[in-house]
């Protein structure tokens, strides 16, 4: 190996070089304005330590012991936890104590060594060159790792002081800084050696650092310049505040001036801190010209690493240096934009399927849903109207489309049955609403909805059917999913028999919810209204007495699991596919984990009352209640109990086949398992859309390159707590997280949200009046801290909360209706309920005690 070598020299490579030569040597064979230069290589290092190494390695040795000798002593003298580093002993040829700069004081340069680095240096200069000479380490300016300011620099150094200030550059590697940081990364010191980078100093006017990536944010879109007067010493070393401009998309978006107090200059035999000109402090050191040519730079160092960079820049009458690049290390992940309420000013709601839908939706879910959605929601196949969104990962629906089409049609007066459905607006909530005309509207409309009637009227005729076979046929292709042998095979089996039945699925629960037309809305009203709350939602209960309840199967199912009367087997095939995240597909089903049914039965054991009592006790009042009405309305009784039949054969078949497509759904996940299996890129998959999933099984493997930027993304918006259930326009959900105000209920960019309110008001979602001591839940995940008899007070419930309701005194949610299917499990448990509250997570702490009045629909705290 030379000792020697030119800047842009092909053999210049970390293992010669060092890293910051390394990257020198690559920006200045890619013809950047890198000034002139030479480097210095490990050979030369090695060859001059050659007679005393072993005396270093013992100095970092005894270092070590030091160091931990003396860690609590110094834990609180900051001032001391850096000790000068030449103070380290090690010992000398004659067996004298040595400081380890002095074993490179003492020791000359051999004679052939001093004379090629002084013949290179000539040549930069004539001899009369004013250089800047660097430490460059084999283990620096890694993409994991950077050692950035661990060596020593020395800047205005001229011919005379040349071999001196690389002795004390090779000296530099065992100093404290160094020793202690290669410790704490676990780099063994044996492993390291040191090269030194001779590099032309510019005399700068000005010089900074450049980010290629925001490096707080991780934006990859925005460039962070920092600038100062003088040489950039001052800026790197943190001894001025600099001025900042941020260029994204080739233009200057923002300038921030720094007061930038002092600077480096230039003097005879190196460099010193000087006052900047008053003139000059509050002055802008780059103009957006400048700052978008040095932006352009950025990005091309950034295509030659393929990584975002750390930039070290000069300017000297106008020309534009670069210093050095190294990988930023440490910086936020990049992300991708997870945003419907970005495009417009409209209500979103989490209500209804947002309830079932509880989490961050990985990829490959959202696409799932989104084919769902299409399938059973015929109207958000609706051109140009957003029907359905995704905000920070979760899934809203656009109220102001469904308001918008109603004051189109002049429905205004039957909006009261999507608080049935979706949840109270706060009062003063002015729902924003679409700006098409009305007769566009109405224009859009009318074929969809004359489309839908044909499609629910046809698949009604085949629902029972369909209800027969589904379970039966979701086992057939799982077992068919297992067994496949190619990723070509698996997309094939997709598009013959996995899709069509989902597709199946998701028509025949949308027939089911639309079947009877409002019935489910006006039949509750109108008993209400004879016979008051109490009574009505007594008499509304039994919807399993013509037959089971898909949203009770697997709470009754444990049941009769805890009884003896099935078998693990027999629960999990039958009711498994049911859980708090059924529509996440990167999660496991109930039915696939043992410790999921194990906690289940043990919350059962330490219900007051069984499921099977509560089922009983809740049967009488329904036909107490059923007596009074026939006493009190004897002309009405058998319309009425038609009336109501039709309600709960309504609800059953809405509640079945629900269940029947969440069954789909854990089809849906063993396809994406088995996909990471066959292709070897395990739950990479649950960050690919579905198309690019079928494109991997093809063979591709262009979609996986987005799997790291997804996994972030997902993690990013996962840590966040639940977003509001109501949002009106443009949503941050890292900014709203941030504040210590933030509201859980609403969100309105327009800034005039209602006061949030003081109690605790909501929904009756099931009647009876409870008083007992309550406990804050944030997710199921936290059910073994609800004890029997307390109150479950949380965000949201779905089917997947259900087999703790039999422990709870009455349940209280921030988030509900009436017709949710939760509410409608309560009701038939009588547990009393108050849904849909908006504000009981906010108001509510563990141990309060609170009167809960499911008829009412308050909850008051009790001294």
């Amino acid at each position: 190996m030379k000792a020697v070598l030119p800047f842009d020299d092909e053999g210049a490579d970390l293992e010669t070089v060092g890293g910051k030569g390394a990257s020198l040597a690559r920006l200045s064979r890619a013809g950047l304005p890198v000034p002139g230069g030479f480097h210095i290589t490990t050979a030369a290092y090695r060859e001059f330590t050659a007679g005393f190494r072993e005396q270093l390695a013992e100095a970092a040795v005894r270092h070590d012991t030091s160091r931990a000798a003396t860690r609590d002593t110094v834990r609180d003298a900051s001032h001391d936890t850096v000790r000068d580093a030449s103070r380290d002993t090690a010992r000398d040829a004659a067996g004298h104590p040595a400081r380890v700069a002095e074993l490179f004081e003492r020791r000359e340069m051999p004679p052939g060594l001093a004379a090629e680095i002084r013949a290179a240096y000539d040549a930069l200069g004539d001899g009369r060159a004013v250089v800047a000479v660097r430490s460059s380490a084999t283990a620096e300016d890694l993409p994991d790792m950077s050692f950035a300011g661990q060596q020593d620099t020395y800047l205005g150094v001229e011919r005379d002081g040349l071999l001196d200030a690389v002795k004390r550059c090779w000296a530099s590697l065992w100093n404290e800084r160094a020793v202690a940081y290669r410790e704490h990364n676990g780099v063994p010191h044996d492993d390291v050696a040191l090269a030194v980078v001779v590099q032309e100093l510019v005399d700068a006017d000005a010089a900074g650092v450049m980010f290629t990536a925001d490096p707080v944010t991780g934006a990859r879109d925005r460039t962070v310049v920092n600038a100062s007067w003088g040489l950039g010493e001052a800026v790197v070393g943190g001894q001025v505040t600099p001025d900042t401009v941020v260029v994204s998309g080739g233009a200057v978006t923002e300038t921030r001036i720094g007061d930038k107090a002092v600077m480096t200059a230039r003097v005879p035999g190196g460099t010193r801190e000087r006052p900047v000109p008053a003139e000059l402090r509050h002055r802008p050191v780059l103009d957006d010209q400048q700052a978008v040519r040095l932006a352009e730079l950025g990005s091309r160092i950034q295509e030659l690493y393929g990584t975002p960079m750390d930039v070290e820049w000069a300017r000297r009458d106008g020309e534009l240096f670069i210093l050095q690049a190294r990988p930023i290390t440490n910086l936020a992940p990049e992300v991708e934009e997870w945003n419907d309420s970005l495009k417009g000013g409209e209500l979103w709601t989490a209500g209804n399927l947002g309830e079932a839908i509880p989490d961050v939706m990985t990829p490959a879910t959202w696409s799932f849903v989104r084919l769902f959605i299409h399938e059973a929601m015929h109207a958000s196949t609706l051109p140009g109207f957003d029907l359905v969104g995704n905000i920070g990962g979760r899934f809203y629906m656009n109220l102001s489309v469904t308001f918008s089409i109603a004051r189109a049609l002049g429905m205004e007066s039957r909006l009261g049955a999507v608080e049935q459905v979706f949840g109270k607006l706060p009062p003063g909530l002015d729902v924003p609403l679409l700006t098409t005309s009305r007769w566009e509207i109405i224009r859009r409309t009318l074929p969809m909805a004359l489309n839908l009637r044909r499609r629910v009227r046809d698949n009604l005729r085949g629902m029972p059917a369909f209800l027969a076979t589904s379970q039966r046929r979701c086992e057939e292709l799982r077992a068919r999913i297992a067994a496949t042998a190619t990723g070509p095979e698996l997309a094939a089996l997709w598009a013959d028999e996995i899709e069509p039945h989902l597709v199946t699925a998701c028509r025949m629960l949308e027939a089911a919810g639309r079947q009877g037309g409002a019935t489910l809305v006006w039949t509750r009203d109108k008993l209400r209204r004879l016979v008051g709350e109490v009574e009505a939602e007594a008499m509304l209960t039994g919807a399993g007495a013509g037959g089971e309840l898909a949203s009770l199967g697997p709470v009754t199912g444990l049941a009769w699991l805890a009884a003896g009367e099935i078998d693990r087997d027999t629960w999990a095939r039958t009711y498994g596919h049911r859980g708090p995240h059924e529509f996440e597909v990167s999660l496991p089903r109930p039915g696939e984990d043992p410790a999921w049914i194990d906690a289940a039965l043990a919350g059962l054991r330490d219900a007051a009352e069984g499921t099977r009592a509560l089922l009983e006790r809740q049967k009488e009042a329904r036909d107490a209640a059923w007596e009074r009405f026939a006493r009190r309305y004897p002309r009405r009784v058998a319309r009425m109990r038609e009336r109501v039949r039709r309600w709960n054969q309504v609800v059953r078949d809405r509640e079945a086949t629900r269940s029947e497509v969440i069954r789909a759904f854990w089809v849906l996940r063993a396809f994406v398992v088995r996909a990471g299996e066959l292709t070897g890129h395990g739950d990479d998959l649950f960050f690919l859309h579905l198309e690019e999933i079928l494109a991997v099984l093809r063979g591709s493997s262009g979609p996986l390159a987005r799997v790291p930027v997804r996994r972030a993304t997902y993690e990013r918006y996962a840590a966040l707590p639940p977003y509001p259930a109501l949002i009106v326009g443009p949503f941050d959900p890292v900014r709203w997280a941030a504040d210590p105000d933030r509201r859980g209920d609403v969100y309105d960019a327009r800034g005039a949200s209602a006061p949030a309110a003081d109690t605790v008001t909501g929904f009756p979602g099931a009647p009876g009046v409870v008083e007992g001591v309550v406990r804050v839940l944030s997710g199921p995940e936290d059910g073994e801290r609800l004890r029997a008899g307390e109150i479950l007070v949380t965000t949201l419930t779905n089917v997947g909360w259900t087999p703790m309701f039999p422990r709870a005194a009455a349940v209280v949610t921030d988030m509900g209706a009436p017709l949710s299917h939760a509410s409608i499990v309560a009701r038939e448990l009588g547990i009393p309920a108050v849904v849909g509250t908006g504000n009981a997570t906010m108001r509510l702490r563990d141990g309060d005690r609170v009167r809960v009045d499911g008829e009412r629909g308050t909850v008051e705290l009790l001294p």
